[in-house]
């Protein structure tokens, strides 16, 4: 009697934990919204790329100036000296159109995930690691799991690691504020109003220099995370990120 009482109820406990959402309506869609954002500013940050593709450090740079670096690309302006006998044609205006509208729809979308996670204490649930998750134990469990592409189990897989929540978090709270602020100081309205904030970094091409390493930090971020979704289950974890809620299979985030 005690056993036909017991398995019901141990049943119950366990659909409930099941049935639960692995990701809440607003990270779903801050998560498609921002997707939707990175892939416009991506797209439209190459096209500007393409105007220049010169790097400098300081407040000034030009075509006349000597680079810090440059890419082994083409032009899309003949001013520029690349080395190639030709120029590619100039998307510059919708561009940059393209790209100022995207990076304040992310900036509101940010400012969003921000403001509900803190009312929701979504960071301290999900993100932010317990002191025991930064041991060096508990690293190289992690760093072993990921090296080896092992699907974690179920016990596992419906929280981040520590890895993951580190990467989250310098994403979200260091990658993101630096990609917003050198952009903000490209700006030239808004380096007459706020200088200070421009040279912090030591001028406009600086923080131009800055912003593109912060790219390739992002990109590598993507890549890493499209990869990662793929090698342990891409239609649960997909799944998950649309309806909140993953398959049947093991190792659904």
């Amino acid at each position: 009697m005690a056993d036909s009482t017991w398995v019901p109820s141990l049943a119950a406990s366990a659909s409930t934990a099941t049935d639960a959402p692995r990701h809440t309506a607003l990270v779903r869609v801050t998560h498609w919204l921002t997707a939707a954002c990175c892939f416009a500013l991506l797209v439209s940050g190459v096209e500007i790329l393409i105007s220049h593709p010169r790097f400098y450090w300081g407040e000034a740079g030009n075509a006349l100036t000597p680079a810090l670096f440059h890419l082994p690309i083409p032009a899309s302006r003949a001013a520029v000296p690349t080395g190639y006998g030709y120029v590619l044609p100039d998307q510059n205006g919708w561009s940059r159109s393209l790209h100022f509208q995207s990076a304040w729809a992310a900036v509101f979308t940010g400012l969003l995930y921000f403001l509900v996670g803190l009312f929701t204490r979504h960071f301290s649930k999900h993100l932010f690691p317990a002191g025991s998750d930064l041991t060096w134990g508990a690293l190289s469990k992690a760093i072993a799991g990921h090296l080896c592409f092992k699907t974690p189990p179920e016990s596992e897989a419906r929280s981040y690691n520590v890895l993951q929540r580190l990467a989250y978090l310098g994403v979200i709270f260091v990658l993101f504020p630096l990609m917003i602020w050198t952009g903000l100081d490209m700006s030239p309205a808004f380096a007459s109003a706020f200088p200070a904030a421009v040279k912090i970094f030591g001028g406009q091409q600086s923080a131009r220099t800055i912003h593109f390493f912060g790219t390739l930090l992002l990109l590598l971020f993507l890549l890493v995370h499209v990869a990662m979704v793929y090698l342990t289950g891409f239609r649960n974890r997909m799944r998950a990120m649309v309806t909140g809620r993953a398959g049947e299979s093991k190792g659904d985030l």
